[in-house]
């Protein structure tokens, strides 16, 4: 549930750069460094490689290089499934606990081997290969089996019924040669050398730098966008001035930055809408942050909308759960936070958390004080915690910040907040809630140490994520969730914030897009205007 890269933001660069626009906007070329008309160029916030599907990569279906068994169909709200290397959508026997995918004939991988049967079982098994190290594997676990019941058929054999195995079907597959010695997926060749099915393959890899050409044989025709090239620049100012000058066609920007390429002649600003949400861990065993009372307030306390409208640049959604609207029936607007200062110290007060003469409650001697740690380079995170941090003060609860690295973070995690983001895998309610709420990943070893990073236990939310994840009717499943959120908000365990808009600017071109999707939380070039561009055409 971590955010890498962006940079740091500040107002006179933001002012520096709206100047810049005014009196710099570029026309539209829509081509590449190179000259060719055919192609794009990308700055991503994202570092580059790890393009290993064993290791967790594009298990949303984003892989350019890569195709699931099934695919996403985008649209407004929530997208549906296609058959992709599936020759039909898979089928579920009567309780959903095996599952049978026939197999696209004349597929090919980019290294020319033909795909068949043996190369879903070797990917899948990889997954969930101990050996493997992947912390992707946990998400799998439902997965008991995987079968080739004949070179174009597969058998899914599931420990539990699991309703929503498509989601699990959208990570790309690979040649099962090149998992033939079982070993660490972070150090896979396939991280820097991918071998996939997908529409593109990679041609030329550096750390700032991919560039991928289209593949001419591939099975569902060959990309119009000839050439895709990604450039690896994590500061967001640079990459804004780039796309300013006109050596880029398009980037991933924080709001704020992006708002001021609005009104730009021959440049967009795209929001697309997603379950990817930002809030705070509470750890369990923090003295302040652990204490139920104190987590109700903070929750009261917190001002979303006032994030939204100022940090976001009106770009999000409240939120209070890891739920969003976005799920329909399984979605419950009752379950939500209202902004109530007064109702926070009033509980805090009957808590016995008493304010002092500096205006910092304590009780029993402990002081509430705690610390929020957020990644230095992230500027949004930086600025809900700041802003938080205010929420907070303001009803006698005195919040540090701490700008850190990953790898700072991580072994503080159980025991001071972190400011998080989540919705992995947002195409179903179990895959976006089960991970951040479920009391099994109290447990060390299992999940990343992201998954309940609160260390979160409340009997009736497992209760109900347990129903909703393995029965199949859906109005069960709906009311299952509804009971969740409920459940929740009556005992937080986190202080869930916002559902962010992604939001990104290119060039004005005549490509015929497909339109938007609902994202997950990896927001980089791989979404935005740009998650489909295998599909886009000339316009008429």
């Amino acid at each position: 549930m971590k955010l890498h890269k962006p940079g740091v933001l500040t107002l006179t660069a933001t002012a520096a750069i709206g100047a810049l626009l005014i009196t710099s906007c570029s026309s539209p070329t829509g081509t590449d460094s190179s000259g060719n008309n055919d192609g794009l160029v990308l700055a991503d916030g994202y570092e580059l490689g790890g393009y290993n599907p064993v290791a967790g990569f594009g298990a949303a279906g984003e892989a350019k290089m890569y195709d699931g068994l099934v695919r996403l169909t985008g649209g407004t709200g929530m997208p549906g499934f296609e058959p992709s290397l599936a020759a039909e959508m898979p089928t579920a026997n009567a309780d959903a606990t095996v599952w049978t995918v026939k197999l696209r004939d004349g597929v090919t991988f980019s290294d020319g081997s033909t795909f068949d049967a043996a190369d879903v079982v070797a990917t899948y098994k990889a997954i969930l290969d101990p050996a493997s190290a992947s912390e992707a594997r946990s998400s799998y676990d439902m997965i008991s089996d995987v079968v080739a019941v004949d070179d174009s058929t597969v058998e899914f054999r599931l420990a539990y019924s699991y309703a929503p195995l498509l989601t699990k079907m959208l990570i790309g597959m690979v040649p099962s040669e090149s998992l033939v010695t079982p070993g660490l997926a972070a150090e896979s060749p396939l991280n820097t050398a991918p071998v996939g099915t997908g529409p593109y393959t990679l041609v030329d890899l550096s750390p700032d730098r991919a560039v991928f050409e289209a593949n001419e044989n591939y099975w569902d025709g060959a990309p119009e966008i000839k050439k895709l090239t990604l450039l690896y620049v994590p500061d967001d100012n640079t990459r804004a001035q780039r796309m300013v000058s006109g050596e880029i066609d398009g980037t991933n920007l924080p709001p704020l930055l992006a708002n001021t390429f609005s009104g730009k002649d021959n440049m967009s600003v795209t929001a697309h809408q997603s379950a990817d949400w930002r809030g705070l861990s509470l750890p369990t065993n923090n003295p302040v942050a652990g204490d139920k009372a104190v987590r109700m307030a903070l929750n009261l306390a917190a001002n979303r909308q006032s994030m939204i409208d100022n940090v976001l640049g009106g770009h999000g959604r409240v939120a209070a759960t890891p739920i969003p609207e976005v799920y329909g029936d399984s979605y419950n607007p009752n379950a939500t936070f209202a902004y109530d200062p007064t109702q926070a110290e009033r509980i805090l007060t009957e808590a016995g958390w008493i304010e002092g003469a500096d205006g910092i409650r304590s009780k029993d001697g402990q002081r509430a004080q705690f610390t929020i740690m957020y990644n230095s380079v992230d500027t949004v995170r930086r600025d809900l915690a700041q802003a938080f941090a205010s929420d907070a003060l303001a009803v006698g609860i005195e919040v540090d910040l701490e700008a850190l690295s990953w790898d700072r973070i991580d072994p503080r995690i159980n025991q001071d907040s972190t400011l998080l983001g989540g919705g992995d895998e947002p195409f179903d309610p179990d895959t976006q809630a089960y991970d951040a709420l479920n009391s099994k990943y109290i447990a060390p070893g299992i999940g990343s140490i992201y998954d309940n990073a609160s260390d979160y236990s409340n009997p009736a939310v497992d209760a109900g994520l347990e129903v909703g994840r393995r029965s199949l009717d859906q109005a069960t499943r709906d009311a299952a969730y509804r009971d969740v959120q409920q459940a929740y908000v009556e005992d937080p365990g986190f202080v869930i914030l916002v559902f962010l808009d992604h939001t990104y600017v290119s060039k004005d071109s005549d490509w015929q897009m497909s339109g938007p999707v609902l994202e997950p939380h990896s927001h980089g070039v791989t979404w935005g205007p740009w998650w489909s561009l295998q599909t886009w055409a000339r316009g008429q």
